[in-house]
């Protein structure tokens, strides 16, 4: 009986990491560091605080409602599971090639020079460009929304919103700490990290896209 528990207790385990780290990878928080320091060059450190934790509260907020109304985006516009799944793993996966090949900010319709005009007339980040496009993008929420039809259950369910929380607090830990991580790696070692992230992502892509087409001819 107990050796029954801890398998249970190693598989939620394993299923949260594997949900935090897809999250965690898709969204790529590192990628928008450069971002965060050059729209908040010019604040101050308690402003850019409250910005990171805006944003981190905002993508919160989109990954919440992308998970718990997954289904009904789904039913609402007559999409099937697999459907989703191929059209997010192609998002998911040319996200990934963005990473490695260096075109991220141009990948999620980022120009900084035009965000700080545009910023000249309103003073919130938080939300636009930060949160989304730039971390909770269109590649996250089809992931949340596939993890909706995909994990009924109470117990995973849970574990989902666990690994949704965590995610959100290391996003405002990462742009809280933006300037120091740009002082410590430089643009080179952001770009390492984001393209081997990038890699990473492309996988989750691809496994997606399998994974649908395993589901529409039966296979395994």
């Amino acid at each position: 009986m107990k050796k029954e528990g801890v398998i249970f207790a190693e598989k939620r385990m394993e299923l949260f990491i594997t949900i935090f780290a897809a999250l965690f990878s898709v969204m790529n928080p590192f990628g928008t560091v450069p971002v965060f320091v050059s729209l908040t060059q010019e604040n101050s450190s308690l402003e850019r605080n409250r910005i990171a934790l805006w944003a981190s509260i905002n993508v919160f907020i989109i990954l919440l409602i992308s998970f718990s109304a997954g289904k009904y985006i789904l039913l609402f516009f007559g999409v099937t599971l697999n459907s989703l799944k191929i059209a997010g793993g192609l998002i998911i996966a040319t996200s990934g090639f963005a990473l490695l090949t260096g075109e991220f900010r141009k990948h999620k319709g980022m120009k900084v020079e035009k965000v700080k005009e545009d910023i000249k007339t309103r003073s919130e980040i938080s939300l636009t460009p930060l949160a989304m496009p730039m971390i909770a993008g269109p590649g996250t929420m089809s992931l949340l929304i596939s993890y909706n039809q995909e994990y009924s259950e109470l117990d995973k369910v849970f574990i989902i919103l666990a690994a949704i929380s965590v995610a959100t607090i290391c996003i405002y830990l990462i742009l809280k700490s933006s300037f120091y991580i740009v002082r410590l790696l430089g643009a080179s070692g952001i770009n390492s990290l984001s393209r081997i992230i990038g890699f990473i992502v492309i996988t989750i892509g691809v496994e997606f896209i399998i994974s649908a087409i395993a589901n529409i001819f039966h296979i395994g």
